[in-house]
């Protein structure tokens, strides 16, 4: 960790405060006022230097967590290992206050007496910023002087848009190999090229991946399915051979049959267009459509209950990401129900009394996906699909409504 810091003043960074959430602003002022170092950090100085909106803004401070609960309402601190503020203020808003800290594992501890945190966790500015995974997130904006600070190379990185991990990427993915997942979903989500240190790293250390907690990796898997560029990260996962290494034989089906992955990756266009105009799709629903493609062979070649048929599947796939059971059973009877309407779809008989699952609606939405190739509009549904099929055979609501009559 050599070198000094690049300082780029305001002309050359663009970032100008009217863009800056105002409360973090005071946050970051009062901090200021009252003698610690406070910085914009991670991805809101990222994204306000390529012209977008940050979703959160962060703050890094070498204010430690009892201090900022001292001089903050509505303060609490969250955390074990590390210990972090969150400021809370009105219609939920949250804005993160971390305290700089270093790589752990180096040195003596020493016990602080805010919480029993080890002392020698907190770490300056510098450290900080080495102690993350990669480059462009590693930036700070000063707003008392109005000056982007760099110490790792982000801003070059940004401006030739591009993904490389801090220090040596192979030392790093040992350390934590789901730091190969954040860099490629980093570079898919940006649009940005990996480097090729960092893409020779991840073909050499992808294999670690299975070594990782199954929980850790259901944790990023969640993050790569309520987002709204699904699609991208899952296609970029595919293309460095990690979906073998999260969800087993799922994911080697999806690496080596093309036919397979394009109809996966259709599906997930028209869920990330759903998400980007604010239609939240449940997990379990998102997770049906990831796992359609593989197993919609398994509802051509098997008759009857498809529930010991798709249970055995999951199991013989050798996930490595753990799904928990209830999401598991939950994806299943959305699968199995999808199955059942598809059917019906072909020769007119339908168990309307299906509608009374809690999984239906989720199923009615993933049929539409399979026959038309996208999720349906405000007006349309699996009924929909059935009447135009079928116009002869009533469906439930015209069954209700003849009940009604009687």
């Amino acid at each position: 960790m050599t070198g000094e810091a690049v300082i780029l003043k305001k002309p050359e960074h663009g970032i100008s405060r009217r863009n800056i959430d105002a409360d973090a602003l005071r946050i970051i002022y009062r901090l200021h006022s009252l003698g610690f170092t406070a910085y914009l950090t991670g991805g809101a100085v990222r994204d306000m230097m390529l012209g977008k909106t940050p979703k959160d803004f962060d703050i890094a401070t070498d204010a430690r967590p009892g201090q900022i609960k001292k001089y903050f309402p509505r303060v609490f601190i969250i955390g074990r290992r590390f210990r972090l503020a969150h400021i809370h203020f009105r219609e939920g808003k949250i804005i993160e206050v971390a305290t700089f800290r270093r790589q752990s594992g180096s040195g003596a501890t020493e016990f602080s007496a805010d919480r029993n945190v080890p002392e020698n966790i907190y770490g300056s500015p510098r450290e900080d910023a080495f102690r993350r995974d990669i480059t462009i997130n590693a930036l700070f904006y000063d707003a008392v002087t109005a000056s982007v600070i760099d110490y790792v190379g982000g801003v070059a990185d940004l401006r030739l848009r591009r993904i490389r991990v801090i220090g040596d990427a192979g030392e790093r993915f040992r350390e934590d190999p789901v730091r190969i997942w954040r860099v490629i979903r980093y570079a898919a989500r940006a649009g940005f090229a990996i480097d090729a240190d960092t893409e020779r790293e991840i073909a050499g250390q992808r294999h670690l991946l299975p070594q990782c907690s199954g929980a850790r990796l259901f944790e990023e898997i969640s993050k790569d399915l309520s987002h709204a560029e699904t699609r991208l990260v899952i296609a970029g996962l595919r293309e460095h051979g990690i979906l073998r290494h999260i969800i087993g034989r799922a994911g080697a089906e999806y690496e080596t049959n093309p036919a397979c992955f394009a109809r996966l990756l259709q599906f997930l266009s028209g869920a990330d267009g759903e998400t980007a105009q604010g239609v939240r799709i449940p997990l379990d629903e998102m997770a049906a459509i990831l796992f359609w493609p593989w197993l919609e062979p398994l509802f051509t070649a098997a008759a009857g209950d498809m529930h010991p048929i798709l249970k055995n599947a999951f199991v013989a796939a050798e996930m490595n990401v753990n799904l928990p059971k209830s999401l598991r059973a939950q994806v299943i009877e959305i699968l199995v129900l999808a199955g059942r309407m598809i059917r019906a779809l072909r020769n007119g008989r339908m168990r309307w009394s299906l509608r009374g699952r809690p999984q239906y609606p989720q199923a009615s939405r993933l049929c539409f996906m399979i026959e038309k190739g996208r999720l349906p509009g405000n007006e349309e549904s699996f009924e929909n699909l059935f009447r135009q099929a079928f116009p002869q055979i009533p469906t439930w609501d015209r069954q209700r409504r003849r009940r009604r009559r009687e």
